[in-house]
Parts: structure tokens; C-alpha cells; sequence
């Protein structure tokens, strides 16, 4: 099961509503379906360039190695080189910080992943799970 268009539209209005609502940098919000096709997408006015870029890195992460961007963050202190593999396994786009959430249904199915980039990490991480839930779906981050 894939997440469905109007779940990712919702998302990325969620984001970019919490991210006005916090007074967040500029972002860009990306959301991919399980198979890792974009969805929907948007950003914000003034955004700083490639921010896109980083945002489908960090929904590509999480969803190609199947655990939130904050999991892949720990990993890459603790596991440099695997990370650096995994990056040019999966071609590239593998951007580990946090910002980066897998999307589950009720019953933990991954329907996607959410990428967003502009502000710190943290506060990334924090709107994608807003929009998640803004959609009425449940968002896995990964663990510190």
C-alpha cells in the first residue's frame, strides 16, 4: 500500500504550516510513496538553493534503509563507513540527519517517507512529523 495523494498533499500543508506557525527558515517539504516516488512536493519562498535536494535525500534515506533520518544520523557516528557505502549503494541520495520520517498507517505499514530541509535539523524533523499527523498518520523518525 502506497500513500495516497490527497494523505501527501496534506502532509506537505501541514509542514509548511507548522513551519510558518514556528517562524521557520524557509523549507522545502518532499513526500515519496513506498516505492519512492514523488508525491508531492513544496517550497518555500526564499528558500537557500538545493534545499529540495536535501530534502529528497533525507525522504531517499529513510525509506531506502527502512528507519528514520535520526537512525542513519547515530549511525553515521558510530558507523562512518557504512553510511559512505550505503550512500553509493543507493546512488547518492542518502542525506543522515534528522529531517528525514518514514510515514505508517495505524498498523506500522510504511506507506512513504517525508524529507524536509531549511531550518536545523531538529526543527526539520519536528514539521515533518507535524504534517505527518496532520494527515492523520503516524510518523517514525528513527531513534537518537
Amino acid at each position: 500500500m502506497n500513500i495516497r495523494l490527497d494523505q501527501a498533499q496534506a502532509i506537505v500543508a501541514g509542514v509548511l504550516e507548522y513551519a510558518a506557525s514556528m517562524r521557520m527558515k524557509p523549507i522545502c517539504a518532499i513526500v515519496l510513496d513506498a516505492r519512492g516516488e514523488l508525491k508531492a512536493a513544496a517550497t518555500m519562498d526564499e528558500a537557500s538553493l538545493k534545499r529540495s535536494s536535501i530534502a529528497r535525500g533525507k525522504a531517499d534515506g529513510a525509506l531506502a534503509m527502512g528507519m528514520g533520518s535520526r537512525s542513519l544520523f547515530k549511525r553515521a557516528k558510530e558507523q562512518p563507513f557504512f553510511i559512505s557505502a550505503a550512500t553509493q549503494a543507493v546512488g547518492g541520495s542518502l542525506v543522515p540527519v534528522p529531517g528525514g520520517v518514514l510515514i505508517k498507517d495505524a498498523a506500522g505499514k510504511v506507506l512513504g517517507s517525508v524529507g524536509v530541509s531549511g531550518c536545523t535539523s531538529d526543527n526539520d524533523e519536528a514539521a515533518a512529523l507535524a504534517g505527518i499527523a496532520s494527515a492523520g498518520l503516524v510518523g517514525d523518525p528513527g531513534q537518537d
